[in-house]
């Protein structure tokens, strides 16, 4: 029975199909564990609420330190899959024992670095005197297991790369599943509150690091599994130079949460407590859209990458034009169910009806432009998958600049706090614009300099 996939010959939209919808899936699991997560923690007998607002707190801390394994995974597995169009297995599994280097190195000196200075890092991201001890003990006890976090998500993308979207999932839901599983058994059942729901974190990370890790080493399925040697400095700055892109978006998500919570306390009066946790729920449920369509965008990645190495430039096309119509498919039907879903969705968080009549009116206002978001997300990270990293990195750093931009101009303009929530359509809207136009500009281009450089070599070869 076949189990992979070959990114070189099967029908192009059956590929974006089997690639797209594991990761869509995985994605989605992701940020229902993490909101599953925060509603055991909020009901945590007696200080449920501090300790909520400390583990939020920890939020921004423990998604800069995932965005390592992302830097390395991605930025390694884009140059494997390229290698692999090309034929170069010998590079590819180069490529391979490199990142892993690199993400043992990462794991070793951040979780040290982190230690040192969680302290600092917590009353930067908004820690009181009230919720900093909750805070301090879910940090210290998931930094802990830094390695666990890196390798489980930087190894997915090595597994995703060569075919196998189905196993990279499975790695996903082993590590969510048994979370939302031990949550409750070591928060409530051995009382042990927020240290509980950092430990069974922690396991849950090490069950997720094994499974890829024993894939790539044990599995006779996989054409690159884990070697070790041929380490070369060359090989580590272009990986590092290839995931300094999606890094720096992922890292930069923390500067939005911070600008907006900042202006929000800032010109909401006695009121800008309320309006945060108002924020805090309308962004939780922008991520049920986002971060499948980062699944969408992301999981097709290899597929560019690899036909993109073969100078197969007929597949890229039509890979990113299916992977464009998957995520119009998918924001559209989502606008839709926006207008009946946000209801049910707040009641998750708050019984507040005030908050709840404020919270709909804001998630309505965030997603008025997500169908032409589809766009930002399909056509950037496509870009990245083709080595044309500046390009993707301008082109991202511009919505999420303006985006910082706006959250300080539309208050002052309006003369109200609530219009911040308009920077997101008006950045998501214009970012699409512009991302659309330098695509059109430079993809054909750049396809046309891939064929003409892949042919020189074939010449340079015979």
């Amino acid at each position: 029975m076949k189990t992979g996939n070959d990114l070189g010959r099967d029908s192009v939209p059956s590929l974006v199909l089997k690639l797209a919808i594991p990761t869509m899936v995985a994605q989605f699991v992701n940020v229902l564990y993490s909101i599953i997560d925060r509603m055991y923690i909020g009901h945590i007998q007696g200080y449920g609420d501090l300790a909520l607002a400390g583990a939020g707190v920890c939020g921004p801390i423990v998604t800069l330190l995932s965005s390592f394994g992302t830097l390395v995974g991605l930025g390694g597995s884009i140059q494997m899959s390229i290698r692999m169009g090309e034929g170069n297995t010998k590079k590819a599994r180069q490529i391979l024992s490199n990142s892993l280097l690199l993400l043992t190195l990462f794991s070793a000196v951040l979780t040290v670095l982190f230690l040192m200075i969680k302290g600092q890092l917590l009353r930067w991201f908004g820690a009181s005197e009230q919720t900093f001890a909750y805070a301090n003990t879910y940090l210290t006890i998931y930094t802990m297991g830094t390695f666990f976090a890196l390798m489980a998500v930087g190894l997915n993308y090595f597994i995703n790369c060569q075919g196998f979207p189905v196993i990279g999932m499975t790695t996903v839901l082993i590590g969510t599943i048994c979370n939302i599983i031990l949550d409750p058994v070591f928060i409530f059942g051995l009382d042990l509150g927020i240290a509980g729901a950092a430990v069974a974190t922690v396991i849950s990370q090490f069950l997720s690091c094994s499974f890829a890790l024993a894939f790539l080493s044990f599995s006779k399925k996989v054409p690159i599994g884990i070697s070790f040697g041929q380490y070369s400095l060359k090989v580590i700055g272009k990986i590092l130079s290839i995931g300094l892109s999606p890094f720096l978006i992922l890292a930069s998500d923390n500067v939005l949460l911070i600008a907006t919570n900042t202006v929000l306390q800032k010109y909401g009066g006695n009121q800008g407590d309320f309006l945060i946790t108002t924020a805090t729920i309308v962004q939780s449920y922008m991520l049920l859209i986002t971060s499948p369509m980062l699944g969408i965008s992301g999981g097709t990645q290899a597929l560019i990458s690899f036909n993109y190495g073969a100078a197969n430039t007929r597949r890229v096309r039509d890979a990113e034009k299916y992977s464009l119509l998957l995520c119009f498919g998918f924001t559209t039907f989502m606008f839709i169910v926006t207008r009946f879903l946000p209801v049910h969705f707040i009641r998750l968080f708050t019984s507040n009806a005030e908050i709840s009549r404020l919270s709909v009116w804001g998630i309505g206002v965030f997603t008025i432009a997500i169908i032409p978001l589809s766009l930002q997300y399909v056509l950037v990270d496509g870009l990245t998958a083709m080595e044309r990293t500046k390009t993707a990195l301008s082109l991202s750093l511009f919505r999420k600049s303006f985006y910082v931009l706006l959250v300080f101009l539309l208050p002052l303009i309006r003369k109200e706090a609530t219009a911040v929530f308009y920077a997101q359509p008006i950045a998501d809207l214009t970012a699409s614009t512009i991302s659309t136009i330098v695509f059109l500009l430079v993809f054909r281009k750049h396809l046309e300099r891939r064929e003409a450089a892949f042919r020189k070599n074939e010449t340079a070869a015979i």
